[in-house]
């Protein structure tokens, strides 16, 4: 509890970590003599506090045992996190870089994200804050614009993920900086408004802002999808089928705005947060849960991903087939023509190549209302096994 006046103890943890060397994108620790000068009972919102400093660690097990030794704490828990984002590219993987990080030894020697979010998503629903200022590698970068940086239901997250520096240059973690040197100066405005205070101080304006609040929002039922209207080829998302009870807070309006407002990793993250309560809620399969995986590809194609939007359409349609609801059922029939509709929105070649056999299992299930769109898939894969990859192309060129 930031910002207001709690009588219970509280606990921060300051991470600041980044690799050693010529991997390094970030001078993380450098905030932390500035946030060391903020009065303990601020950087909580308590009364009592206690302060935990992790400063480069090496160790993803010694980080590991830190965050959940804070997590179980009964008291409002903050985290503080400075750092780099790398990506694991055989399993698709967010991790937080640390001292011995190297793009070869990312999996063994990095924090895995979902580890932190796993952590957290035991704790009571608001008793944590989480405070970020992230560079992201390329990798990383590309993924975070697409999907977010998710943690999970009643967390409230704030802080900045800015994109891969020019080469040779390493990033300040100047949105921590601007928070610790308001603190500093006795001001002591909600975590909200400093927020958007610290955003238009510390820049850049491509960063990706993150302003997660959703501890007060009722649990919702379901929600139908409401999306503006489409191109005639590409079908508008269906709403949910079921007869649920709506819930009193739509977080669709507010997710669809930023999303549209070009913020489309805040969308994306709130769309996965949302998707991660329904799956802990009504489990995996649950209409609740595929819903917000409709919501997620169709996030996915406004922020122009759409390979992560195929994929995402596809397994949305696995998953109600899985519910033995009928293929000729419109919902199912809808899903699969929209990841129809990105797959040939592709244009590298390797990605396209990669995703159109399963689609084309998935259209011989699925054929649609229109006829030929199997071999219409089939046609254009013949055609993509001759085409290099892009980067060959550019490299030839």
């Amino acid at each position: 509890m930031i910002n207001g006046e709690d009588t219970a103890s509280g606990t921060a943890l300051l991470l600041a970590a980044a690799p050693a060397g010529k991997g390094c994108l970030i001078d993380a620790t450098s905030v932390l003599p500035t946030l060391a000068a903020v009065p303990p009972s601020i950087l909580t919102g308590t009364t009592a506090a206690t302060i935990v400093e992790l400063a480069d660690p090496a160790d993803p097990q010694t980080v590991l045992t830190r965050i959940r030794a804070a997590a179980t704490t009964p008291g409002p828990l903050s985290l503080y996190i400075t750092g780099q984002l790398n990506l694991d590219h055989k399993q698709r993987l967010i991790h937080l870089a640390l001292a011995r990080t190297t793009p070869t030894t990312l999996r063994y020697t990095g924090l895995p994200w979902h580890w932190l979010a796993s952590e957290l998503k035991l704790r009571h629903p608001g008793t944590t804050t989480v405070v970020t200022d992230l560079v992201a590698a390329p990798d990383a970068w590309q993924q975070l614009c697409t999907e977010g940086l998710v943690l999970g239901y009643g967390i409230r997250v704030y802080g900045r993920i800015t994109p891969p520096p020019p080469r040779r240059r390493i990033v300040e973690p100047a949105y921590l900086k601007a928070l610790a040197t308001t603190w500093r100066s006795g001001i002591n405005p909600p975590l909200a408004r400093l927020h958007e205070q610290a955003a238009a101080q510390a820049g850049p304006d491509d960063a990706l802002f993150l302003a997660v609040d959703n501890t007060a929002v009722p649990a919702p039922a379901a929600w139908a999808v409401q999306v503006p209207s489409r191109p005639h080829q590409e079908p508008a998302p269906a709403p949910i089928s079921e007869n649920t009870e709506v819930a009193e807070e739509d977080p669709l309006p507010a997710i669809f705005a930023a999303a549209h407002a070009g913020r489309h990793g805040e969308a994306a993250s709130l769309a996965a947060m949302w998707e991660g309560w329904a799956l802990r809620t009504f489990g995996a399969g649950s209409v609740q849960a595929i819903h917000w995986l409709e919501v997620r590809a169709d996030l996915a194609r406004t922020a122009d991903d759409p390979a992560r939007s195929c994929e995402l359409w596809m397994a949305a349609a696995d998953a109600r087939l899985a519910r033995q609801e009928p293929p000729d059922d419109p919902v199912v029939e809808g899903a699969v023509d929209r990841a129809h509709h990105q797959w040939q929105e592709l244009r590298d070649p390797q990605r396209a190549r990669e995703l159109g056999p399963p689609l084309v299992s998935l259209r011989r299930h699925v054929p649609g209302r229109r006829s030929g769109a199997v071999e219409a898939v089939q046609r254009r894969l013949e055609l993509l096994h001759t085409m290099p990859p892009v980067g060959a192309r550019r490299a030839a060129s």
